[in-house]
């Protein structure tokens, strides 16, 4: 698989020649000014959508129509090709940093001359603002890494669990700032990954209902020495806080291996939220035990205008404070265009 990898690397690079920071190209041979040079200087490598999809030219997509039905999140473009063109390299990729990480756990062995514990899970962070479709790229990736023999038990946990429940939020004054770094029990989500990565035969992650919009008490998901961990939410990546003494401490993205940010246009993620809201209003918040079952009898330009408002109030304001500064701390950024296809990668240069 590698060689494969490596030669679909090699076509590729040959077609587009160096990528601009803008996913164009020069072709081969072409000369550079030190304008571009100096222009191009990163630590990525970008490839526009054709480049990224080559890459995984001679392999076929292991899920079916049906499962990605299933799989696909309100509003996203998800189908085979994209499934093909994005994903199928994605997946290729992470396994080889899987592969390569179970080859430095050997190495090591051997360094230190004893027998070590087994390797712990590889754990990927996968961020992204509110409605950009990190929960769709996270399902899939999970379904995707899954095939791949070499790591068949893919667990994936979502930080929503983590959320401190709407009792505890309201009396900390905190509610109308759900899903801002301090309404996330940090310590808890610290210690479930310092957990996994200490390699514990079984971790406990809480979960979350979105009917409810709360914590589910006493329901809990149990991790059992998976071979790789995705774990989506907002601020995976944020960084650690500085204390009060001026120390800092560890963070969440100290403990990934690997982690993807899926971005997109801020106006577009915007109205991407707004239509999502109108869909929910029209299936989910049918439910009478729904949260959201006061948004039900909302006319359309009332539908609108709460979206709007709490995009602007809440979710705006989260996504450029909090969630965006980070984008520059993954590893790989997938870029969305208008109309939720992935346009260009960027991958972090090793």
């Amino acid at each position: 698989m590698g060689a494969a990898l490596a030669r679909d690397a090699g076509t590729a690079a040959a077609t587009i020649g160096v990528m601009t920071p803008h996913g164009g190209g020069h072709a081969r041979g072409e000369h550079l000014g030190p304008e571009d040079t100096a222009r191009e200087a990163s630590p990525y490598i970008e490839l526009d959508r054709s480049a990224w999809a080559a890459l995984a030219s001679e392999t076929e997509s292991p899920l079916t129509a049906a499962e990605i039905q299933v799989l696909r999140g309100l509003g996203d473009a998800l189908d085979i090709e994209e499934v093909q063109e994005v994903y199928l390299p994605l997946s290729r990729l992470l396994s080889l940093y899987v592969e390569a990480a179970g080859q430095l756990h050997r190495q090591q062995e051997d360094f230190l001359h004893q027998r070590t514990p087994p390797r712990t899970p590889f754990v990927i962070g996968l961020a992204g603002s509110v409605a950009v479709g990190k929960s769709t790229t996270a399902r899939v990736l999970q379904q995707m890494l899954a095939h791949w023999p070499q790591h068949p038990n893919v667990a994936l946990v979502t930080t929503d669990g983590f959320l401190y429940p709407n009792a505890e939020l309201e009396r900390r004054g905190l509610l109308q700032r759900k899903g801002f770094p301090e309404s996330y029990d940090r310590r808890a989500l610290l210690r479930f990954v310092v957990d996994i990565k200490s390699g514990k035969d079984e971790v406990l992650a809480p979960t979350y209902s979105h009917l409810v919009y709360d914590v589910v008490p006493d329901e809990l998901v149990v991790i059992k020495r998976p071979d790789i961990v995705i774990i989506e939410g907002l601020n995976v990546l944020q960084p650690a806080r500085v204390r009060e003494d001026g120390r800092t401490g560890l963070t969440l993205s100290d403990f990934f291996d690997f982690s993807v940010y899926v971005d997109a246009g801020t106006s577009n993620i915007r109205d991407w939220y707004v239509s999502r809201f109108l869909r929910l209003r029209e299936t989910a918040f049918q439910d009478t035990g729904s949260y959201f079952a006061k948004y039900a009898t909302l006319s359309p330009e009332e539908a609108v205008a709460e979206a709007e408002r709490i995009w602007d109030s809440i979710n705006g304001p989260n996504l450029a404070q909090n969630v965006l500064p980070t984008r520059s701390r993954a590893t790989l950024v997938l870029r969305k265009d208008k109309d939720h296809s992935v346009r260009y990668v960027r991958l972090r240069k090793v």
